[in-house]
């Protein structure tokens, strides 16, 4: 399809999405959604059913007209067929058609779903890939560009094929961002679930603050948290069907500890965007939760990118090699349990299969630090 074409579809994408969602009567999933494909005119012929045409949608005009124009021909489709369409022709701007999708075996929690995950190829990221994958969904796995983005999303790919795609994406470029969030609608039609996970750290006293440090991680863990949050909130408000956002938070937001000053001070002010959203998203059906781990150091053969960074200025201070301090942090839980990617993932899966009516609210995955508490 033409580039320009696939860009003006882009912007309509979410919203057929969202009409074709099925509602389900259910307060907590009240959509079953649909995974949309964008098909040239040739593919058409095997998308089978009834196609709906309306001819007089415009990549201009305003959202609201939008809806309104293919609620009232989705509407006639449904009395004159009796469901709804599964290929839409929208004029010269593409065809929209509903995946026919052949897995076996019972439906699984997040069917149909599709998830982004930001700074997804580490070991906090890949326990929640993989989590999700399992669960049913789509995922957008973003990273910086490059060969670890790359070889990441080869390993998820083994198992579960063209469900999941690689998205280069730089969170604290608003252009790159947005362009992100558009090839995952142009893959599957929009996003349901958001994991911001991306985050960066760096060990000093606030006597010896290195300013440039600092900003380097206020650019990455609060704007990059603010524009994600920007951008997926008016996505989802056109999509229409809600949606789930979680944010990687930490521990060091209730128990920041010395010579962490600057990742304890832009997660607490990631952590509390994410509250605010919790607030200002509820009326579009937007749920905004929080995940608090302590330490994650590795999983499934991938190392936490932070703890490389940080790793041996907290090995120097306590005397301690690497496995000495995952052995440090172990121990001072009151489990006495090595925090792993696959238990962040749990909680991630939680809110984003919502066991419970809940928003605005914090898992702690830390093994049990009385002072990390959230309070």
């Amino acid at each position: 399809m033409e580039e320009h074409k696939t860009d003006q579809l882009t912007k309509i994408a979410p919203i057929v999405r969202g009409l074709l969602a099925e509602p389900t009567g259910n307060d907590d999933m009240p959509y079953s959604p649909v995974i949309l494909n964008a098909l040239t005119n040739q593919d058409v012929t095997d998308a089978g059913g009834q196609p709906l045409r309306v001819e007089s949608i415009k990549s201009d005009q305003a959202p609201e007209k939008t809806r309104e124009q293919l609620q009232t021909a989705i509407d006639a489709y449904v009395s004159e067929y009796g469901s709804k369409p599964r290929t839409l022709y929208l004029g010269n701007l593409g065809v929209l058609s509903v995946s026919h999708q052949a897995r076996k075996g019972p439906q699984l929690p997040l069917e149909n779903k599709v998830a982004l995950v930001t700074g997804a190829a580490g070991a906090i990221g890949y326990g929640i890939c993989r989590g999700l994958l399992e669960n049913g969904c789509h995922l957008g796995a973003t990273d910086l560009p490059g060969d670890k983005l790359d070889s990441f999303t080869a390993d998820l790919k083994k198992t579960c094929g063209d469900r999941v795609i690689a998205v280069p994406l730089d969170v604290t470029d608003r252009v790159s961002v947005t362009q992100g969030i558009e090839s995952i609608i142009q893959t599957w039609g929009g996003i349901d679930i958001v994991v911001i996970n991306a985050g960066i750290a760096t060990v000093f006293h606030l006597k010896e603050m290195d300013f440039d440090a600092f900003r380097r991680l206020e650019k990455v863990n609060v704007e990059g948290a603010l524009l994600t949050l920007s951008e997926v909130a008016n996505h989802f408000i056109l999509q229409g069907t809600g949606g789930d956002i979680i944010v990687i938070s930490s521990k060091n937001v209730f128990s920041p500890g010395a010579g962490f000053g600057a990742y304890s001070a832009t997660k607490a002010a990631c952590h509390q965007l994410g509250r605010i959203a919790s607030v200002e998203l509820a009326q579009y059906g937007v749920r905004v939760n929080m995940v608090a781990p302590d330490a994650v150091f590795s999983e499934g053969g991938y190392k936490s990118g932070l703890w490389q960074e940080i790793g041996p200025s907290r090995m120097k201070a306590r005397g301690l090699d690497e496995k000495e301090l995952q052995e440090y942090y172990r121990n001072r839980n009151l489990l006495k349990i090595r925090v792993t990617g696959r238990h962040v993932a749990n909680a991630v899966l939680f809110f984003a299969t919502r066991q419970t009516p809940t928003t605005g609210a914090t898992i702690p995955v830390d093994g049990g630090l009385p002072d990390a508490t959230p309070r």
